[in-house]
C-alpha cells in the first residue's frame, strides 16, 4: 500500500458572488514511503492548493474539495477534530517558500521547536537535546548558540534550515515542501535541495517537492507530476520525464531551462486551448 493515494481529487473557489472557479480537476497520483515525487508547474497549474488540500488546509468555504486523499490508508478528506489536528505537523509536515514569514518573529528558535515537540512528541524525555539535534541535522553552525537567536537574526538560508528542522522536529510520514528555495539565491538553493535529498534517504520518509523549476528536482526527486491548468497532463520517473518528455507543456517547460553557453533565445510556448 503506498503512503500516500489521491484519487479523482477535485479543488474550485466559490466567489461571494456564487460563480464557481475550478483549480484543481481529476489529479490522482501515488507516493511511496522513502521516495520523492516532484510536482512541476507554473504560477496557478493548481500545485499549491493540491498540496495544501492534502492535510484540509483549505478554508471549506470558499474551497469545495472532492475526491479521496488517503494517508496509510486513512481517509483525510473525512477527519474532524482531534483526529485531523493529529494528522498536521505529526504526519504531514510543510515547508513554506517564505521562512521569514512562516517563523514567529517574537519567539527564539528555541521556543518555536519546543512548541512543535510539545505539541506532536509529548513523549519526548529530553527537549533540549532534542532541538539541538534537529539544528544539527540540518547544518546550523553552533546550534547551542542558535537556539536563543530570534529569526531575524538569521541568513534567509539559515530561516529555511530552520523551518526544515521544526518540520521534522514531529517526525512526520511525508514531507511537502512548497517552493523552498524560491526565496534563496542559486548557491543556497542547490544546499537546500541537496540537505533535503540526504534527510528523505536518512529517515525514509516521503516527499512532495511543490516547484516551478525544473532545474532543482535532478538528484532528489524520484518521479515527477507536471500540472498544466489545473491537470496532471504527464507523470513519470524523473530521468524518463527530462530526457523524454512526452506533453508539450513539458517539453516547454524544459526548453525554458538556462543552460550555461547558451544564447539568448525565445522562450518556448505551447497553444492555448
Amino acid at each position: 500500500m503506498p503512503l500516500l493515494e489521491v484519487t479523482d481529487l477535485s479543488i474550485a473557489f466559490r466567489s461571494p458572488r456564487g460563480a464557481l472557479s475550478p483549480a484543481v480537476q481529476s489529479l490522482s497520483f501515488t507516493l511511496e514511503r522513502g521516495q520523492a515525487l516532484a510536482m512541476v508547474g507554473e504560477s496557478g497549474s493548481g500545485k499549491s492548493v493540491s498540496a495544501l488540500a492534502l492535510a484540509r488546509l483549505l478554508p471549506e468555504p470558499p474551497a469545495l474539495v472532492s475526491g479521496s486523499v488517503k494517508l496509510d490508508g486513512t481517509e483525510v478528506l473525512t477527519l474532524q477534530g482531534a483526529a485531523l489536528r493529529a494528522l498536521r505537523g505529526r504526519r504531514i509536515a510543510y515547508i513554506f517558500q517564505e521562512p521569514s514569514s512562516a517563523l514567529n518573529p517574537v519567539f527564539t528558535i528555541r521556543s518555536q521547536l519546543r512548541e512543535i515537540l510539545a505539541t506532536h512528541r509529548p513523549d519526548v524525555t529530553d527537549p533540549e537535546a532534542e532541538c539541538l539535534h534537529w539544528l544539527t541535522e540540518v547544518g546550523i553552525a553552533d546550534p547551542a548558540r542558535r537556539l536563543d537567536d530570534y529569526p531575524h537574526q538569521l541568513s534567509g538560508g539559515m530561516q529555511q534550515r530552520v523551518m526544515i528542522a521544526m518540520a521534522l522536529a514531529g517526525r512526520p510520514d511525508l514531507l511537502v515542501a512548497d517552493e523552498p528555495t524560491t526565496a534563496l539565491d542559486v548557491t543556497i538553493q542547490k544546499q537546500v535541495i541537496e540537505l533535503l535529498a540526504a534527510l528523505k534517504q536518512k529517515y525514509g520518509m516521503a516527499v512532495l517537492i511543490i516547484t516551478h523549476n525544473f532545474g532543482i528536482i535532478r538528484g532528489l526527486a524520484d518521479s515527477v507530476a507536471v500540472m498544466y491548468r489545473g491537470q496532471l497532463v504527464e507523470t513519470g520517473p524523473t530521468d524518463q520525464v527530462l530526457r523524454n518528455p512526452q506533453h508539450p507543456y513539458t517539453r516547454a517547460l524544459i526548453d525554458c531551462i538556462p543552460r550555461l553557453g547558451q544564447k539568448r533565445h525565445r522562450l518556448a510556448t505551447i497553444a492555448q486551448t
